[in-house]
Formats: structure tokens, C-alpha cells, sequence
């Protein structure tokens, strides 16, 4: 089943290269989406695909490899919209 989540990252997560170590783990876990700095300093991302590969990714977001601090995570999910590679802006 595909899962598609919305998700935004607070804490000093921008200018570590917290975007770049999210791509890493997307495509290590063959999940698609984006992820871009927002100006209130969090960073969204979109992730797409199995659900156990998604949870997988989220989970690698406060692992102790991840860049910067995290300080919360907020998540939505989304219908899935069958989205492909990864970006980031």
C-alpha cells in the first residue's frame, strides 16, 4: 500500500544539510517526494511510497545519523499522487 506524508521539521535543521540527508534516505528506501527550507526555518518534506519504507525514512529523521537538531516533527498524510525521484528547492 502507498502512503504519501506531509511532513515539517522544526529545530536547527536548516544549513546543516538536513535536505540532503533526507534525499539520501528517500532513495535508500526507493520513496519519492521533495523537501525544501521553509522561511520560519523548518524544512517540508513530501514522501511517497510503501508504507513500511515511508516509516522508515520518518524514523531516520531523528536517528542519530540525521544533521542538526530536531526538536519536533508534525506530519499529515495525504492521498497518494504516484510521484517519482526526489527534489529538493
Amino acid at each position: 500500500m502507498s502512503r504519501r506524508v506531509v511532513v515539517h521539521v522544526s529545530g536547527q535543521v536548516q544549513g546543516v544539510g538536513f535536505r540532503w540527508f533526507v534525499r539520501t534516505c528517500a532513495e535508500r528506501a526507493r520513496v519519492s517526494g521533495s523537501a525544501r527550507n521553509l522561511l520560519d526555518g523548518r524544512v517540508e518534506m513530501v514522501l511517497e511510497g510503501p508504507d513500511e519504507d515511508v516509516a522508515a525514512v520518518l524514523a531516520d529523521l531523528q536517528g542519530p545519523c540525521a544533521p542538526g537538531t530536531v526538536t519536533a516533527i508534525d506530519s499529515r498524510d495525504e492521498p497518494a499522487q504516484g510521484t517519482s525521484g526526489f527534489t529538493i528547492t
